[in-house]
């Protein structure tokens, strides 16, 4: 295996199923899911196990349509502290065999093992070592892509699960990968998919034999990086475990108890997730120049839509006062709203300088700010609950919950889904 690079994609097969099944082995023959809570409308596949699978069930539908599948399903909560752990032991392992793993979720991971493999053996041996380990070490499943590059590692240890080593080389990786559906590609999603169908490119080899100033102009600037990994020139690094990556956005966002029908119910929502969007801005050092919305309607239908603020800001007043504008005039009630998101973009740091304006009331912001200062210690001493803006009373049932710490977020390393 004579290659520039050799590295290794693992992917924890069924995850957070098998982890639960680990706790109660009787399960392990019979269908199980693992899901988020009907009650609070996060009621959604997370996660099936191999029985379940065999019912075509998938990641990411209703918990109703799942159990219409399988009348025999068995559906159990999700427990993030003990998939949690579970990874950290799989990059304890991992870490056996190079110090470059950039984790990709929880379950998943690269490793660089270029270095490793004059004294370690070949990549393929090094996959099933790895492979063999986590059956004896943790009683899971791992399925491992051993490549050249990021993208076709990933790929490869998609194409065979449950427990398998798949080896995609440069001299054959056009047979092997060109024939496979465009959207087996790592981030050709959804809209980049139907815009390739409608001029016939429905394969990877198909897209790669485009010219790349073609698919620039269909896809923009990330049809030259698609045309790129199809082509095999993904030249990416596997970044150290000990790199942070650079925060870039803060967000937040929930699927609600009950749909949204008008203006105030979405105004509440809205103050709710600023003000842990504006909280964790403080806590991070930053400041935000634009305000991002996510919607989502009970038809499933999303759209995006964020401008501009007058001046960078932390505070939560702000950030869902403008967040309230865009969405009154992006926003036509044909249906109910589901799911609402607030994020801040374009950061600076808290520190930077700014210039201030004789035309806005700085006394004024720096009340606001005092105000909210003083909310955060509270609520640090005492808890989310302690303290709260009247308008949160309006609906309890509809407010009582709290984003910053009741709702676990994992980052998704290298780029975000096209």
């Amino acid at each position: 295996m004579n290659w520039k690079r050799v590295i290794l994609h693992a992917d924890l097969n069924s995850f957070y199923a098998n982890v639960e099944c680990l706790y109660q082995p009787d399960l392990w023959d019979k269908p199980v899911i693992v899901c988020g809570d009907p009650e609070s409308r996060h009621g959604i596949v997370l996660a099936k196990n191999q029985p379940a699978k065999a019912y075509k069930i998938k990641t990411g539908e209703a918990i109703w349509q799942a159990r219409q599948k399988c009348p025999g399903l068995i559906c159990l909560p999700a427990d993030y502290d003990k998939y949690l752990n579970y990874s950290h032991l799989m990059r304890h392992i991992l870490s056996d065999y190079s110090d470059q793993i950039e984790p990709f979720g929880l379950d998943e991971a690269w490793v660089d093992v270029t270095g490793s493999v004059e004294l370690l053996g070949d990549g393929s041996y090094i996959a099933d070592q790895i492979r063999a380990r986590v059956r004896q070490e943790l009683g899971l499943f791992c399925s491992v892509g051993v490549s050249f590059n990021k993208i076709f590692a990933k790929l490869g240890s998609d194409m065979r699960k449950p427990d398998a080593t798949t080896v995609i080389d440069p001299e054959h990786f056009r047979d092997i990968v060109w024939p496979l559906p465009v959207s087996e590609l790592l981030y050709v999603g959804p809209s980049t998919r139907r815009r390739l169908a409608r001029v016939g490119v429905r394969t990877i080899g198909g897209l790669a034999r485009m010219r790349e100033q073609d698919a620039r102009g269909m896809l923009g600037k990330w049809g030259d990086v698609l045309w790129a990994y199809a082509n095999g020139l993904d030249q990416s690094a596997v970044m150290k475990g000990h790199t942070s990556h650079v925060i870039k956005s803060v967000g937040n966002s929930t699927t609600t108890p009950r749909d949204l029908e008008n203006d105030d119910d979405v105004r509440l929502i809205i103050f709710v997730l600023a003000e842990s969007v504006a909280a964790r801005l403080r806590q991070y050092g930053f400041k935000g120049r634009t305000v991002q919305i996510y919607l989502r309607d009970n038809q499933l239908r999303s759209i995006e839509r964020q401008t501009k603020l007058k001046e960078a800001s932390d505070l939560a007043q702000e950030l869902a006062e403008k967040a309230m504008t865009l969405f009154s005039q992006q926003y036509d009630w044909k249906h109910p709203l589901r799911s609402l998101g607030v994020r801040a973009c374009d950061l600076v740091t808290a520190h930077d300088l700014v210039q201030l304006s004789w035309l806005e009331d700085e006394q004024r912001r720096q009340r606001q700010r005092h105000l909210e200062l003083a909310m955060d210690q509270i609520r640090s001493r005492y808890g989310y609950y302690s303290i709260q803006r009247g308008l949160m009373l309006a609906d309890r049932p509809l407010s009582g919950f709290n984003p910053k710490e009741e709702h676990i977020i994992h980052p998704v390393a290298f780029r975000s889904d096209a």
